[in-house]
Order: C-alpha cells, then sequence, then structure tokens
C-alpha cells in the first residue's frame, strides 16, 4: 500500500497523520498514528513528529513514534501531474489592511521599540473542486529543495507546505541550522544583486542565531552568505554549525521563534505581532519535523509557504521581514509573490 494511499484511508478514518519529504531527496515518508488521541509534547522529549505553533506559550502537536506506524518509499511523480492553467487574482481587497500593517511596524521601529518585525496576512482560495492528493503532490514536484509537507489531525486540521528554511538539525551533540532572510523574485538565475534593506536584515538574524547560541553551544561557526532558490522566490541564506552543552529542549526553544519569523528584540516584536496582526499564525511560522528518531536524531523545519485546508477553502499564509528601510507597498508586492507560488499548485 503507497503513501499516498494511506493518506486516503487515515482522511477516510479520520485518524492522524503526517506524510513529507526532505530537501533534496526522493525519500517520501509517512507517520500514521493507530488512534484519533491529541497528545501534545512536554519538553520536546518525547520520539516522533512534531508540529508546534508560532506562538510558543501554546502546546506543540506530537504523532508519537511508539503509537504510529512508519511507512517510506521512493517517488518520482512527474508523469502522474496534471496540467492546471486556472489563474487565482490577488486578494487585492487585504492590499490596503496589510500597507497599514507594515507602516505601523516602521513607526515602531523608529519609535526604537524594535529593529526588526515579520509581518504577516492569511489569504483565502475559494476552490469548487480541490485534490488534495494531487495537490500534495504537485508541491512535491514544485518544490525539490524544501522540505514538503501534509499534516493531518482530526481535532485541529489539515495543513500542507513546502518550507526551505530549517530550523535545527540535531546528531548527538552536534547541530545545524540557518539564517533565512531577504526575497526577490527568481528570474533564470541565482547571480542578483541584493539592496542594502535585505542585506542589512540578514545580518540581523544571523548576529541574533550566534549570540544567542553562544550561552549553550561551543564550537560555533558560521558560512558565507548565499542565494538560494526556493520555487519562483530568492533568499539569502546563512549556515551555522556548533557543539551542544545543553539538551535540545533548550536548544529549541532558544531557537523558536527565530527573528526570520518574528523579529529583534524577539519579545518586543512578538508581543507587536499578536496584539497588531489581527489574526492567529496558528502553525504558520511555527516548526515541524522528527523529533528524536534514530538515536535521538531531529531534523526541524520553520513551517512557512504553508496552507491550512478547510474543505474547499484553502488559507495561504505569507509575511515579510520589517525593517527602518522597508516600503510598505514593495512589502504588499511581495506577499503577492509569495502567494502566487503556493497558488500555481492549487
Amino acid at each position: 500500500m503507497s503513501i499516498f494511499s494511506n493518506i486516503k484511508e487515515a482522511l477516510k478514518q479520520q485518524l492522524p497523520f503526517v506524510a513529507y519529504r526532505k530537501p533534496n531527496t526522493s525519500l517520501l515518508k509517512g507517520w500514521f498514528q493507530q488512534n484519533a488521541t491529541l497528545i501534545t509534547s512536554e519538553n520536546y522529549s518525547e520520539s516522533g513528529f512534531i508540529f508546534a505553533p508560532f506562538d510558543s506559550r501554546e502546546k506543540a502537536i506530537l504523532i508519537p513514534e511508539n503509537q504510529s506506524t512508519y511507512f517510506e518509499e521512493e517517488i518520482s511523480i512527474d508523469s502522474i501531474l496534471s496540467n492546471n492553467n486556472t489563474k487565482h487574482t490577488p486578494d487585492t481587497s487585504s492590499e490596503k489592511n496589510h500597507i497599514q500593517l507594515v507602516e505601523k511596524g516602521i513607526q515602531a521601529i523608529e519609535n526604537n521599540q524594535f529593529k526588526k518585525v515579520v509581518l504577516s496576512r492569511k489569504e483565502k482560495v475559494e476552490l469548487p473542486e480541490f485534490n488534495l492528493i494531487e495537490t500534495f503532490q504537485k508541491l512535491l514536484n514544485s518544490y525539490p529543495t524544501a522540505f514538503v509537507y501534509i499534516w493531518y489531525h482530526p481535532k485541529v486540521g489539515l495543513w500542507l507546505g513546502a518550507t526551505p528554511e530549517t530550523l535545527v538539525s540535531i546528531q548527538g551533540t552536534t547541530f545545524t541550522t540557518m539564517s533565512l532572510a531577504g526575497t526577490q523574485v527568481y528570474n533564470g538565475t541565482t547571480n542578483v544583486s541584493w539592496q542594502p534593506k535585505e542585506i542589512e536584515e540578514q545580518q540581523f538574524v544571523t548576529d541574533y542565531i550566534t549570540d544567542k547560541l553562544s550561552n549553550y553551544c561551543s564550537e560555533i561557526t558560521t558560512s558565507d552568505t548565499e542565494t538560494i532558490r526556493a520555487g519562483n522566490l530568492l533568499h539569502l541564506r546563512t549556515i551555522i554549525n556548533g557543539a551542544l552543552k545543553t539538551d535540545n529542549a533548550t536548544l529549541i526553544n532558544s531557537l523558536h521563534p527565530t527573528p526570520a519569523v518574528c523579529g529583534l528584540p524577539l519579545e518586543a516584536s512578538r508581543e507587536f505581532i499578536l496584539n497588531t496582526e489581527n489574526y492567529h499564525r496558528n502553525f504558520y511560522t511555527g516548526f515541524l519535523g522528527e523529533l528524536n528518531i534514530n538515536s535521538k536524531k531531529s531534523n526541524l523545519f520553520v513551517n512557512l509557504r504553508c496552507m491550512e485546508v478547510e474543505n474547499n477553502t484553502v488559507n495561504i499564509y505569507v509575511g515579510g521581514g520589517i525593517t527602518r528601510d522597508s516600503n510598505p507597498i514593495k512589502e504588499w508586492q511581495e506577499t503577492v509573490a509569495k502567494t502566487t507560488t503556493m497558488k500555481k499548485v492549487l
């Protein structure tokens, strides 16, 4: 029985599951929980697949290894994808609200409340016909370098995504994480120029992570900053490695939420987001992935480029980093570019 068949059966039986493919691989993995119990993580010491919200004060949901059936299979899905020429128009009704939100963020930065804040919005797309399996397959095909997943719990909801950002990978006493910031549209090459705003934003994120990890880790090293592609978008990325001097939970809590999804300083920007965005991010900009699997390995990813499915309505979540030099209209256009990427698979 293929993982796609297991997905259909789990949905029919209303049982929790997750199926996913890691970046740059063709191995599709799936965890299918044998009961419908809602299980939460206490301190990230459990084994299984974790799905954590943006607000770290809310509980992270666990599909536990010891209560689930595991499958994996090599996949090649190019040949079974159908063409879809449906056009989805931009949600212009959100434009005024998002521009005003960005203007508030810039004003708060100018008032020295914080240096950076990441502001987001949710866009609803109505779909008279929605094929969940085909949409998941299109995500797998469209994002070979991303962590692509479908996640379901009958007491929580149904989510899909394709994220380019690692929160952290832990193996033994060593870890790897990244700073990711800056966005521009991919136009056939990764050899592009970046504006001072994006370069500054990227350095903010890198400095914050390395400074914070210095309290818990040793031998911290950073790579050169590089341009990477995620679908039709480009980002700046720096890889950060180090050795642990503490437990996994302390490391995870110190990294989440990152400045790439929240801001700097963390507490001030998070409170601004919770008080000003006027909607609940839920699992958008949270994290997800394997927790303490196979000799205590963890591979966790930030939940970006994601969508929540409610019957024939899809909620697409997008945002961007705001600094003193941000242009509200360009920030709106960046979110449109990100929703366009996701809409292509719908």
